[in-house]
């Protein structure tokens, strides 16, 4: 057996000997940019990482990130303890890659009935881990580089950090308010035909289309709807539409779903998400639905990224949906029942803004609402923080001093649109009315001592 050094020994012959052309210390290795993060991530700090370090060193009540506060419903929790304590031991093994067999055919026999044609569970529909997943397997597996997405800001931040990803260049577009003034509705905030109209082009693969829209709320009627498809069958683009908000609608507007529109249904995927859907978005199952031959593509990197997703999960919100189906659009649906719950809390959300001076948009979807906070600037010493934009001073101000925590806009805008955002805080409404309650205590005792 021949005699092995220590490591340290080792080392130190190494440095002994005479440098040799070619040689490479591994110390040396690892140092300088060998190993720096690839151009193709963007390596800005995540706001989430950042605010909810905020939040744990400060405390403050938060509205800021997006889940609710208190429990789903309780089939939907009960059927997870049957599926993981059941007989059927299976459940907590793995399951079929692009989805449970149980859950595509509930998610086939749901929306087959919503978009009016039939939609084959095994090669036009993919359960993904998270809206998130799908995201990133549509966006992976559709967009070569140099090729161009258009992303309509604001927009979730994850877009950008996928299309640079794939190699592909965003090009962005803003919503803007129609008036700044009176009872501001999310319809009021509206793209410019002819801007979106010229940034379509040979190039462009995507457009990224999130209705209803976080964080406006906003719902895209018709009109706007068949302006995006149009220039999406004009130019052979390919339509990813995030509707993971799609049941929380508030009366009289509807959502519409681009994939029934004339032409759209060959060019579009559409994306869920459980979490969003039944009010668990610690879950992480989402999904994601079109033609095979566009499905093909987000198979591609799905199976070669998690290739499964839970299955214990994945059986229990099919459970949940086939109960659902059976009493879809009646009252005791949670579909119909949980907008109902929150558009009351939407409601005293924009009162108490409002009674503080703030300038909220009126959500007709989701659970966020931004509020222009300007006219509160002189009660604010932004100068104690120093991001560079005013939305980041502010929110963090706020979570320090006032003990309220919201998000600040301009993370969902490309660098160059970012001022548009300056002004806004978004907030989450989908929380407990006691927390609701006591955000208004908050910013009334803050307003009463400035």
């Amino acid at each position: 057996m021949r005699n092995v050094l220590p490591v340290g020994k080792q080392l130190l012959r190494l440095s002994q000997q005479p440098y040799k052309k070619g040689a490479v210390c591994a110390a040396s290795a690892m140092s300088g940019n060998k190993f720096r993060l690839p151009d193709r991530y963007n390596a800005q700090p995540s706001v989430w990482v950042e605010y909810i370090q905020l939040a744990l060193e400060h405390k403050p009540l938060n509205l800021g990130q997006g889940f609710p506060d208190y429990p789903p419903p309780d089939y939907v929790t009960n059927g997870l303890a049957e599926v993981t304590t059941g007989e059927n031991v299976l459940l907590n093994q793995y399951t079929r890659g692009f989805g449970h067999p149980r859950l595509v055919n509930a998610l086939s026999k749901l929306y087959s009935q919503l978009i009016g044609r039939e939609i084959n569970p095994q090669s036009e529909i993919m359960v993904t881990t998270g809206a998130y997943e799908a995201l990133f397997s549509t966006i992976l597996g559709h967009t070569n580089p140099g090729e161009e997405v258009i992303i309509i800001e604001p927009f979730f931040d994850c877009y950008e950090a996928m299309v640079q990803a794939a190699g592909g260049v965003a090009r962005f577009i803003p919503l803007k308010p129609k008036k700044t003034t009176g009872t501001i509705m999310s319809s009021d905030w509206v793209l410019d035909p002819a801007e979106l109209e010229s940034l379509f082009n040979e190039k462009t693969k995507a457009i990224i289309l999130n209705t209803p829209h976080n964080p406006l709320g906003k719902v895209f009627n018709q009109q706007e709807l068949e302006m995006i498809a149009n220039l999406c069958k004009k130019w052979n683009v390919l339509c990813i539409a995030d509707e993971v908000y799609e049941w929380l609608v508030y009366k009289p507007y509807k959502h519409i779903r681009i994939a029934t529109l004339p032409g759209m249904w060959e060019r579009t995927i559409t994306i869920g998400s459980a979490g969003k859907t039944f009010s668990v978005t610690g879950w992480k199952i989402g999904w994601a639905y079109g033609p095979a031959q566009l499905m093909k593509n987000l198979q591609a990197v799905h199976q070669n990224c998690v290739y499964t997703c839970s299955t214990p999960l994945q059986e229990a919100v099919a459970r949940g949906f086939e109960l659902e189906l059976k009493r879809l659009g009646q009252p005791d649906c949670y579909f119909v029942s949980l907008p109902q719950e929150l558009e009351a809390k939407r409601d005293y959300m924009a009162k108490f803004l409002s009674d503080v001076g703030m300038v909220p948009t009126i959500p007709e979807g989701g659970y966020f609402m931004i509020a222009d906070w300007s006219a509160l600037e002189k009660k604010v010493n932004l100068s104690e923080e120093n991001d560079r934009w005013k939305d980041y001073r502010f929110t963090k101000w706020m979570s320090k001093n006032v003990k309220l925590q919201g998000i600040p806009p301009s993370a969902f805008y490309s660098e160059p649109h970012k001022p548009l955002a300056e002004n806004y805080v978004r907030y989450c409404f989908i929380k407990k009315d006691e927390n609701l309650q006591k955000a208004e205590e908050i910013l009334q005792k803050w307003k009463a001592s400035s």
